[in-house]
């Protein structure tokens, strides 16, 4: 006899809370009293002079993390939200100016655009690597287009080969968010490496992490020097007065403390370990739920690999049916942690929407008069598709997934599918 669903009062498949992921452990605890012992917490100057790029601990990350990416620069920050802001402060975006991206993305990405008072105008998404696709951004090109910030959602590289020579072509800088994808590639490069400047999130729920900073990667030597004055208030040391140098040099402190740092040379040596136990978990998932009517797991395209922060599934015929609210309510109910009901759309959020952000009077939108900028339902129609109920995801980076917790969480989505006609209506 079929054992019921536990929705049902059946006896749920996993019957205990599954292990929640620890990455820190006696490495990181050395790291981070060595630097409670040298007494020097930071060694920043916001000034000319040798405190300006850091302490030793600060130096020492950057220089492993260029050599680790493959890059000539590599500048620490203490969030990835302020990396992103610095991405876009160093390109000298005009206000009124135009960046294409992602609405499946964290609201930061978009933000960080609409700092500098420019104005995101969001690019709708492929529906099977769920990034950003090339050739709704080539039609949203205009004049006033400055960039195109790419995101790596959930684990895998957007198509950056076809995206890069959309921005060559138009003379436009490419700007990466990596956040969720460090160490994956694409060819034979790692992804976020071949924007013009890229970076990753070192927030505590990523692959690795300090709790909270970030990355910037760029091979450019310019645009290295404007993210580190940036990150260190830049109108107290940049000594020019040509209006060229001056644009956008409103500095900040988004510097990185010596514990982060320390922390982050550790993490960043269990990187490959980490993506290595991710694909493990993904590639028992992809057996696992092989041929569960209406459930097709993620989709990783040729010459890419995947690293699964997020574990994407998409919904169709009998299991779109029942809906997806029913199928996490079920599978919940089962014991499946770290259910994911759709992603942010950020071109649905009321500051785009009502397109108030500075003061009531609708800047930066109302610099310019030549055009209007929609948001809202219908402008990416396959994002809002998935968002609404075709998606389904797993955050796999929350929890520690030995195999047989694994195998768990697929016999609980077994069960389920077992009993679709039970959850209709």
């Amino acid at each position: 006899m079929t054992q019921p669903l536990a929705l049902h009062g059946g006896t749920p498949v996993i019957g205990r809370p599954l292990q929640p992921f620890k990455s820190m452990g006696s490495a990181e605890e050395e790291a981070a009293a060595s630097v409670v012992r040298s007494g020097v917490l930071s060694a920043y100057i916001g000034a000319p002079g040798d405190g300006f790029m850091g302490g030793t601990y600060v130096r020492a990350f950057e220089k492993k993390a260029a050599e680790y990416f493959g890059v000539k620069h590599a500048l620490g920050v203490n969030s990835w939200t302020s990396g992103l802001i610095a991405e876009v402060g160093a390109i000298r975006v005009e206000p009124g100016d135009e960046i294409i991206t992602t609405p499946w993305t964290m609201s930061a990405t978009a933000m960080a655009i609409l700092h500098w008072n420019a104005i995101p105008v969001f690019a709708d998404i492929d529906p099977r690597t769920f990034n950003i696709d090339p050739a709704c951004v080539e039609a949203l090109i205009t004049p006033r287009t400055k960039a195109i910030m790419l995101v790596d959602i959930f684990g895998q590289s957007a198509d950056v080969d076809a995206l890069k020579a959309i921005a060559d072509k138009h003379g436009l800088k490419l700007l990466g968010d990596t956040a969720q994808a460090p160490g994956s590639k694409r060819g034979d490069g790692l992804t976020g490496t071949r924007a013009d400047i890229g970076g990753f999130s070192l927030n505590y729920h990523k692959h690795i992490h300090c709790g909270e900073g970030g990355i910037l990667v760029t091979d450019d030597d310019k645009l290295a020097e404007k993210l580190a004055l940036l990150r260190n208030h830049a109108e107290s040391v940049v000594q020019q007065d040509d209006p060229a140098s001056l644009a956008n040099m409103i500095g900040y402190n988004f510097r990185m403390g010596e514990i982060e740092a320390a922390i982050a040379s550790c993490q960043l040596d269990k990187l490959e370990e980490r993506i290595a136990d991710r694909q493990r978990v993904a590639a028992q998932l992809n057996a696992g739920l092989l041929g569960l009517g209406g459930l097709s797991t993620p989709f990783v395209a040729d010459y890419s690999t995947h690293v699964y922060y997020v574990y994407g599934l998409t919904l169709d015929g009998a299991a779109r049916e029942v809906g997806r609210a029913a199928l996490i309510e079920a599978l919940k109910a089962e014991g499946v942690p770290g259910l994911m009901p759709g992603y942010v759309n950020v071109h649905r959020l009321p500051i785009f929407t009502k397109q108030i952000a500075y003061g009531t009077g609708g800047h930066p939108w109302s610099l310019r008069e030549d055009r209007s900028f929609a948001y809202g339902t219908s402008t990416c129609p396959v994002a809002e598709r998935l968002h609404d109920g075709d998606f389904l995801g797993l955050n796999l980076c929350m929890f520690q997934f030995p195999e047989d917790e694994v195998q768990l969480v697929i016999n609980a989505f077994q069960k389920v599918w077992s009993q679709l006609d039970s959850l209709r209506g």
